[in-house]
């Protein structure tokens, strides 16, 4: 589950991580209010407005600036909210922006001392460890340092068990060419920044600038952290986070009726039970020249109501130009689940119009092909992978 900049900081500071403070707002009226409170809090006499969206690179289209007056605040946020916000991490539509984050400014006029570093944690899964990257190059696409100048990324790897010591966070410090008070600062920021990932069972926590002031403070600028969505029953506050707006609607339509789906760029829309038979439709559906258009397991239980359901998630899709339901019949027998996709079917006649290729197998393999066939829909069974990966060529050449 991802997570908003501002509630992103809200944990950090729960942890004891040193952030720059804010207030969020659904409205400019908000906006001024909440600008007023943050000038007599902190004394900041300029704001920064943050468009909220999950995606990164919101500067680089327009969702971050710099208000250096109330009015600013008030026009600014008004040009912000309800715009949608395109960046390098968002579709060519965009994000609809809903709330921004009133920032105080951390860069103080005229300071050119101040230092900017790059800090994430996250699982690193070759090696069965949390992992530590960080780098001189904060402010910056990681990825491009990455591309550019490697020799600029550090990495530290975290056994679990043992957790970040302080000579972990010492040997980050010096990496990061830090001395005296400034280096003190980032032991503590980097332990409390540890901490706040692995007690929230988060699988990313990126922190994007870390800056240092001139008076050696260690703050963070930015935040985005995800939550491992398998340990949510361990946070049930974190669940009110959850902004299903930023969300594909057709994945939380299917999360609520208990379907695991995945909506993807492609052609072909699959309906499988099981997460490994799934992945492997997927491929077949790529070797037979398809693209997959959905990621849909639709568990044990494929009955007709559960299955209509499922086809009625599939052909939200616009692109579908035909549907795989290749379904391993083991606790379930095939022919009920052919019985449960002819009367679904017939439910949709007007309204599924894209040919469907069935693959049945198990038990009662041969009744549910017999079911399939003899129903008069526009149906394709197949009985081996390979066949159907013919027949989804086929219909595809057709389409």
């Amino acid at each position: 589950m991802n997570l908003h900049e501002y509630q992103a900081k809200e944990i950090l500071s729960g942890y004891g991580v040193r952030i720059q403070r804010g207030y969020v707002a659904s409205s400019p009226e908000e906006a001024v209010e909440e600008a007023r409170k943050l000038n007599n809090e902190t004394g900041t006499d300029f704001f920064v407005i943050k468009a909220q969206v999950h995606a990164g690179g919101r500067g680089k289209g327009g969702g971050v600036k710099l208000a250096k007056s109330i009015d600013e605040v008030y026009s600014i946020s008004d040009e912000i909210i309800g715009m949608n916000l395109v960046t390098p991490q968002t579709s060519k539509e965009g994000k609809k922006v809903h709330q921004v984050l009133i920032a105080e400014d951390v860069y103080y006029p005229g300071d050119s001392e101040v230092e900017e570093y790059y800090i994430s944690v996250l699982l690193n899964r070759s090696s069965a460890k949390n992992m530590i990257m960080y780098s001189t190059e904060g402010g910056m696409d990681i990825e491009t340092v990455a591309e550019k100048t490697p020799e600029l990324i550090h990495t530290l790897d975290i056994c679990p068990e043992d957790g970040l010591t302080n000579e972990n966070a010492k040997k980050i410090a010096d990496n990061l060419n830090l001395s005296g008070t400034a280096k003190q600062e980032m032991i503590s920021f980097v332990k409390a920044l540890y901490d706040a990932y692995d007690k929230s069972d988060s699988s990313l926590f990126e922190i994007n600038p870390v800056i240092k002031t001139s008076d050696d403070k260690i703050l963070a600028v930015d935040a985005k952290v995800t939550i491992d969505d398998n340990a949510l029953f361990r946070h049930k506050d974190y669940l009110e986070m959850r902004d299903i707006r930023e969300e594909n609607p057709i994945e939380v339509e299917a999360k609520e009726v208990g379907l695991n789906y995945v909506d993807l760029d492609g052609n072909v829309g699959c309906m499988v039970n099981g997460a490994g038979l799934a992945m492997a439709t997927m491929d077949l559906i790529k070797q037979a020249g398809g693209e997959p258009a959905n990621f849909l397991d639709v568990g044990g239980t494929a009955d007709s109501e559960r299955v209509e359901t499922a086809f009625r998630i599939i052909i939200k899709d616009a692109n579908v130009k035909a549907i795989l339901v290749n379904i391993f019949g083991g606790i379930v027998r095939c022919d009920r689940v052919a019985n449960g996709i002819v009367d679904a079917c017939k439910n949709m006649k007007d309204e599924i119009s894209v040919p469907i290729i069935v693959r049945l197998e198990g038990t009662n393999s041969e009744i549910a092909k017999e079911i399939i066939d003899s129903s008069g829909l526009n149906f394709y069974s197949a009985v081996e992978f390979k066949e159907a990966a013919d027949k989804v060529q086929k219909v595809l050449a057709r389409a």
